[in-house]
């Protein structure tokens, strides 16, 4: 017979800037309204006073320290929790939880992780291991390599063909994304690249990627349940106004066709189940002008946005 389920411990957003990862925020906060509704305690922990999440009676206790497995680990002796969400704290809460999990503080304590499982986040997270994955069910993606050296960067780009994308993270939206033309511009990148993945990221592997030419950005949203299903709710485009440079979010796509969204939208529903998915999250394809498509990443977290066409002024 499993646990009952009585007190949850929330990992939350964390630091917010302007305009950016708000979704986490929100998300969050409606997790422990449902957690209030269904009569099971919660605990938060978020160093951010500034959030709807920490706002007086959204959570039964808050604690506002760091989200680090040093500070968890503490909350977790003291407040005892049943079971702990990782997903809806962005990238610092998953990173968290996959530190929680691998050095054993969750068994330890009998800690239950609900929803998203920890397995599915390392999956996502670890790109040879997902590529793996997404061969199984026949997903193409942009030839793609790691790298931990200027020269293996150097070596990588040359392997790939120019032009490459250059980034910090293979998830977190492609943070610090560079096009590259040649040697050079591989030199001038790199290091500025690495030294984001590692402040961001806690590692200084860095990406490669193959270029896609006029490349449309369309993320579905995605929910898995514990018995295997899994449903994609909708999808958006993702595009930067070139005048003003400002990103703007679309729902539905217009360039995404009918026949196009069926396809990816049951791809994204394959690659879901290929990891034992459970939870909301989101899987993102770019799709060049001839409407071919490439898997880009997979975020085991949930955003929320309000589903019209809107401005922001930020990336997550």
């Amino acid at each position: 017979m499993e646990k009952e389920i009585k007190k949850v411990l929330v990992l939350g957003s964390g630091a917010l800037k302007i305009g950016q990862a708000g979704e986490f925020d929100y998300s969050g906060s409606q997790a422990l309204k449902a957690l209030k509704e269904e009569g099971i305690s919660s605990v938060l922990v978020n160093p951010n006073i500034a959030t709807i999440q920490t706002s007086e009676g959204i959570a039964d206790k808050v604690y506002f320290l760091p989200v680090n497995t040093y500070f968890v680990e503490e909350i977790i002796k003291k407040e005892r929790p049943d079971g702990i969400l990782l997903a809806f704290g962005g990238q610092t809460a998953l990173n968290c939880g996959a530190e929680l999990y691998t050095q054993g503080i969750l068994d330890k304590y009998g800690v239950k992780v609900l929803g998203t499982s920890v397995e599915a986040i390392m999956y996502t997270e670890d790109r040879d291991l997902f590529v793996k994955k997404l061969d199984e069910i026949n997903m193409k993606t942009p030839v793609s390599q790691a790298v931990e050296s200027m020269e293996d960067a150097i070596a990588a780009a040359r392997k790939i063909g120019y032009p490459v994308m250059l980034k910090a993270s293979m998830g977190g939206g492609g943070k610090g994304m560079r096009l590259i033309h040649s040697a050079e511009e591989v030199e001038e990148a790199y290091t500025t690249a690495k030294s984001e993945s590692l402040s961001s990221f806690g590692d200084d592997t860095v990406y490669l990627e193959k270029f896609v030419e006029e490349p449309h950005h369309i993320e579905f949203q995605i929910l898995g349940d514990k018995h295997g299903n899994v449903i994609h709710l909708c999808e958006r485009e993702c595009s930067v106004q070139r005048r003003n440079q400002k990103i703007v979010e679309e729902t539905p796509s217009v360039f995404v066709t009918p026949e196009l969204r069926k396809d990816m939208g049951e791809k994204a529903v394959a690659a879901a189940k290929a990891v034992n998915y459970i939870g909301a999250g989101t899987i993102e394809f770019l799709v060049d002008k001839h409407r071919n498509y490439y898997f880009l990443e997979m975020n085991t977290r949930l955003q929320v946005e309000h589903p019209i066409t809107e401005e922001v002024v930020g990336v997550d």
